[in-house]
């Protein structure tokens, strides 16, 4: 199959379960194209994967859009003149100021068209994230990418997006695409629940590469210090303020503990900050942004991880957080906030602990229980890693993923099964 990925930011070290779709892909047979609608950092780091694929040279960029309205037009035209004679019709109808308003004067869809200009269609379109999906539904009616279009719903999508433009903003894409594919129950429910056709909403989750997360057995030091461990951005909806507080509350109680927190973001100097008004800066430690082997050593040498997700005030929330399994994968017992699709990854008091958003007192009395057991560490690892590899083992759903896309080009239905393993079946 000829398959389109279209995502935002290509590559972005935070999107791994994007990565491992192509690679997944690509590995199968498929050749995999990427449309990214922006610029990475050119000092982001990168997935070694980036480079064994040869991604960058898969990877096509719609041209930097000016915001001086001038510049735009001016730059708008000298693209036009440069591409026009690849595909004059799709050019012209980027253009249609009739039909698309604001979207055709701002040239933005032209802008968007330019990366597919001489391009086959393609079998399988699909959107990493509903909302570039509405930009894919203008390209994909001038002719400028087609295939069956196919969308996933992450996260901030059917959340803050949601929040921010009304529950209706997906009506024409919801009644107009072929396949919609949440990454969680919560997700797919939500979108039920508005009255959308459910035979073309199927969840299909989010999986990590089980090899490479090595379960190992996790044990108390002899000289009785903890290693806790969150990974996620600095982010409100990470909710890692309160993991904060959860282990300066624990402090007081069990002094050796470390609590090391990796990734970067927006709210880096408030939590630096929150860290010193604790009192804890000799335990609590900001460790920036790692790649993936960096995390897994980081892991290797932890004993307890922490997930504690929120709903941010701008309505944005988690699917279920790759992190979160990769950390269960690798056999660390994991505390985690009862928060969209998470209680389905873990069964309270068997795989995990669940607890309520923003609640660091309960935060803190499970890393005290945990802490003061670790005779059940084992036991609830190995069932949090039988339940990883049973529901999120990557080769498992990219095989699904396969399937679902030929299911899709031959028009045949797909039925959900409401389980907590799969609820994709071929009719």
């Amino acid at each position: 199959m000829r398959i389109a990925f279209v995502v935002g930011i290509f590559p972005l070290l935070s999107e791994t379960f994007v990565l491992n779709q192509i690679t997944g892909l690509i590995d199968r047979g498929h050749e995999v194209d990427i449309y990214a609608l922006r610029h990475p950092p050119s000092n982001r780091k990168m997935h070694p994967h980036v480079e064994k694929y040869n991604l960058l040279r898969r990877t096509y960029y719609v041209p930097v859009i000016p915001e001086n309205f001038f510049w735009r037009q001016l730059k708008g035209f000298a693209l036009l003149l440069a591409n026009f004679h690849k595909a004059p019709l799709i050019c012209l109808r980027s253009l249609n100021f009739f039909k698309y308003g604001r979207e055709a004067i701002s040239l933005k869809i032209l802008y968007n068209a330019i990366p597919t200009l001489e391009k086959k269609p393609y079998d399988i379109v699909h959107c990493q994230f509903a909302c570039y999906a509405l930009e894919v539904l203008t390209l994909h009616e001038i002719g400028a990418l087609q295939g069956k279009l196919v969308t996933s719903f992450r996260g901030w999508d059917i959340s803050r997006y949601v929040k921010q433009y009304g529950d209706r903003v997906y009506d024409q894409l919801l009644a107009t695409g072929d396949l919609f594919l949440p990454v969680c129950d919560f997700f797919r429910s939500w979108l039920i629940k508005r009255g959308y056709d459910g035979r073309k909403i199927v969840t299909h989750r989010s999986g990590i590469d089980c090899s490479k997360f090595y379960f190992t057995p996790r044990y108390l030091p002899y000289d009785g210090s903890i290693q806790i461990v969150t990974v996620g951005r600095l982010v409100e909806k990470k909710g890692i303020e309160y993991s904060i507080e959860a282990v300066a509350k624990l402090s007081k109680i069990y002094q050796k503990i470390h609590y090391y927190i990796i990734g970067d973001g927006e709210l880096k100097e408030y939590f630096q900050q929150r860290i010193q008004d604790l009192g804890v800066s000799h335990i609590v430690k900001l460790l920036g942004r790692k790649n993936q082997q960096e995390i897994i050593e980081i892991l290797n040498s932890s004993h307890i991880f922490v997930a504690s997700s929120v709903t941010a005030k701008d309505g944005n929330q988690e699917g279920i957080p790759n992190t979160l399994k990769e950390a269960m994968a690798m056999g660390l017992p994991v505390v985690a906030t009862e928060h969209s699709g998470i209680p389905e990854l873990i069964e309270d008091g068997i795989s995990g602990f669940l607890v309520s958003e923003r609640d660091a007192g309960a935060i803190a009395d499970k890393l005290q229980y945990l802490v003061e057991h670790p005779e059940t560490w084992l036991e609830i690892a190995i069932a949090a890693r039988r339940s990883i590899e049973d529901q999120y083992e990557i080769q498992k759903l990219n095989d699904e993923l396969v399937e679902i896309y030929q299911k899709v080009l031959t028009k045949k239905l797909v039925t959900y099964l409401p389980s907590h393993t799969s609820n994709y079946k071929a009719a």
